[in-house]
């Protein structure tokens, strides 16, 4: 495989390596040989030093495709791109507060239980850090070597999911290393140090030599959080609409082939989407490494805009630490909310205990594997893209006696029936109360054997499917929008008081208000009777607490935000007249408060284009309201030299007084 004809590498970049800015979008570059003695081996790091021993065997062990799921065709290179996650190794396997704890009970300690809980969340997030890599797997047959080949791996780890980047990267990078070598990780880390910062949720252009790619991130509120807010994180995030711009990433993994991964079991995607909504334990079993983590980072993607905060495994072998943890699990024991992509059928007697199963995807020809029908695979093309980017032909399964006979005899033999022979499938006793939209199923297009228009057919089926589970998600998640709506200043009062809060939460009451009101008329239609049952079920998951505190912590933000541009706008001596003396008294504290706040950022450096105005702006408010107290109120006042410069005519910014409680 050679690399696009429309790339080419500049001799030298015109930069050297910058660690800091690199790091905001890659942590190093490996290069790993598969050795038959010595097993995975790093043989390149670009920087080096970046991981612990232990994290390079981790990353070693996930970097190459597990021996069953291996191509087993004679054909002289097979290239394949997939990615994995994992947990960096200072962190416990289940880390996360569950939600049940949060909403259970109620009454009027609601809202400090969730205060408490939110920073004891923060506290745990802090240290829930993960590392994606992103894999170019090439596999060469030689006879002349050993077993009749060699397999090396190309990788790029990030903290970030930034699937959209690292993949059209990888189809540089990959091929070029096998080109040129180790300078191939170093011209690629100079140039990717040279990129601008993420701008999260919008289109970039990312140079890269001659070429130059054009890419959106996900959003802000679709990424963990490990300390406070993304700056460009904002209410509209939380807005129960649809955006007006579909190709505006509105999740994580917005590129993922929802259609051509799920195309065999369509009629389940709404049983998927439930499953992971209430966040349920969740494997998926695919034949090569490239489908498990597509249709791992297409079931994420379903749940767009909620926040998933299950933890999710695109690529998971038996050599991830974690695999002890849950291989040790004793019947029934609960097993935690995660997803896992595997290829290797071994987890099926290993992981006993997860309740969900889902079968993917299509052997490769020649593979130990056989399929219940031939179906178009990307094993064995020495030549075009790698595995991982192309489109499945389509191959919509309509109703039949035959169908309706398979089914039942996929679900008596049970998942253990993928030992012999691999079919598309899902295996779990969940009694989903979504029901399958038959008019989406009915717009999607049938691409028929023509590989000319299977792609772009593809990508239509794409965007059908995404829209419509952004659809069912936003009026899913609408119900909650009383508890995240904002306030501004009503007309002809003061905005220098503090905003009123937002309106306390309790799950016994959103439930018994939301079943006197019903679901919403789109959901109405979509949902049997008991939809009640899956908003419980929310509630007590792993998905909803991070969610909605989240949202609850946009909405004061921005209520905050509201409430101090009223502040700057409105003009406190038309208010002054019709004030009482203990509203003056009031109307002064609020403003020093507010002023005080705003030389406190400046202090820590937080300083945006109109700081200084704002303060000036509050300094002119409080002096006006000083002017107007009584004259032993002033002398008071006075005696304190920190507040008496409050109110002098030079406010020096940089003077900020330590403690307000010393004052009086």
């Amino acid at each position: 495989m050679s690399r696009s004809p429309s790339f080419s590498l500049k001799q030298e970049p015109n930069s050297k390596l910058d660690p800091k800015n690199l790091r905001q979008w890659v942590v190093a570059f490996c290069a790993i040989r598969f050795d038959l003695e010595q097993g995975q081996v790093i043989e390149e790091c670009y920087p080096p030093g970046c991981f612990s021993q232990d994290e390079e065997l981790e990353i070693a062990f996930s970097s190459f495709p597990d021996s069953v799921s291996q191509h087993q065709n004679r054909s002289s290179i097979h290239d394949c791109i997939f990615f994995f996650r994992f947990r960096r190794r200072e962190n416990v396997l289940v880390g996360n507060i569950s939600s049940s704890e949060s909403v259970e009970g109620g009454g009027g300690e609601e809202k400090d239980d969730i205060t408490q809980r939110k920073s004891s969340s923060t506290r745990k997030n802090t240290g829930s850090k993960y590392l994606y890599g992103y894999v170019f797997n090439r596999q060469r047959h030689d006879e002349r070597l050993k077993r009749g080949g060699e397999q090396k791996s190309v990788v790029i780890l990030s903290h970030s999911p930034y699937s959209s980047v690292f993949r059209p990267v990888l189809q540089i990078l990959g091929p070029l290393f096998f080109d040129i070598g180790k300078k191939a990780l170093e011209h690629m880390a100079s140039y990717v140090s040279m990129w601008p910062a993420p701008i999260l949720g919008k289109l970039m252009e990312l140079p890269i030599g001659n070429a130059s790619l054009k890419v959106n991130l996900p959003p802000a509120h679709s990424l963990q959080l490990e300390n406070g807010l993304f700056s460009d994180e904002s209410a509209s995030s939380m807005a129960p609409f649809l955006p007006t711009n579909q190709s505006v990433p509105q999740g994580l993994f917005h590129d993922a082939d929802l259609f051509g991964t799920f195309k065999g079991i369509l009629l389940q995607l709404w049983v998927l989407w439930e499953l992971l909504i209430i966040g349920e334990p969740i494997l998926i079993i695919a034949p090569t490494p490239p489908q498990c983590c597509e249709a791992v980072a297409g079931l994420v993607s379903l749940v767009a805009p909620l926040l998933c905060s299950v933890d999710f495994r695109p690529y998971f072998t038996i050599h991830d630490r974690d695999f002890a943890q849950l291989n040790s699990l004793s019947e029934g024991d609960t097993f935690p909310p995660m997803v896992l992509g595997v290829t290797n059928l071994f987890f099926l007697k290993a992981l006993k205990n997860i309740p969900h199963i889902v079968s993917v995807g299509s052997p490769a020809p020649n593979s130990s594997r056989q399929s219940l029908a031939p179906r178009a695979s990307f094993a064995g093309r020495s030549m075009g893209r790698p595995e991982g980017f192309g489109f499945q032909q389509l191959s919509l399964r309509r109703f039949s006696p035959t169908n309706l006979l398979n089914s039942v005899k996929l679900r008596r033999d049970g998942p253990l029936c993928l030992m012999t022979e691999h079919k598309e499938a899902i295996w779990s006793t969940y009694a989903a109360v979504t029901k399958p939209d038959t008019s989406i199923l009915n717009r999607l297009i049938d691409a028929g054997v023509s590989s000319r228009v299977e792609e772009s057919m593809s990508v239509v089926n794409n965007e059908i499917l995404r829209r419509h589970f952004l659809e069912l998600t936003t009026n899913f998640l609408a119900p909650f929008g009383p508890y995240l709506r904002t306030t501004t200043p009503i007309e002809g009062t003061s905005p220098f008081v503090d905003p009123p809060p937002l309106p306390p939460f309790n799950a016994n009451e959103f439930l018994t208000t939301l079943s006197s009101r019903g679901p919403g008329k789109f959901l109405s239609k979509r949902m049997k009777t008991n939809w009640l049952d899956l908003y419980r079920r929310f509630l007590k998951g792993q998905n909803f607490m991070p969610w909605f505190q989240r949202r609850r912590l946009v909405a004061e933000q921005e209520q905050h935000r509201l409430w101090k541009q009223a502040r700057i706008r409105t003009d406190i001596k038309r208010f002054i007249p019709g004030m009482l003396e203990l509203e003056v008294v009031d109307s002064f504290n609020a403003i020093e408060k507010h002023l005080l706040g705003e030389l406190q950022l400046l202090q820590c450096g937080k300083v945006s284009e109109d700081s200084a105005a704002v303060c000036q702006k509050l300094k002119g408010d409080l002096q006006a309201v000083f002017n107007v107290l009584p004259t032993d109120m002033q002398q008071l006042l006075l005696l304190n030299p920190e507040r008496a410069s409050l109110v002098q005519d030079d406010l020096e910014l940089s003077k900020i007084p330590e403690s307000k409680s010393s004052w009086w």
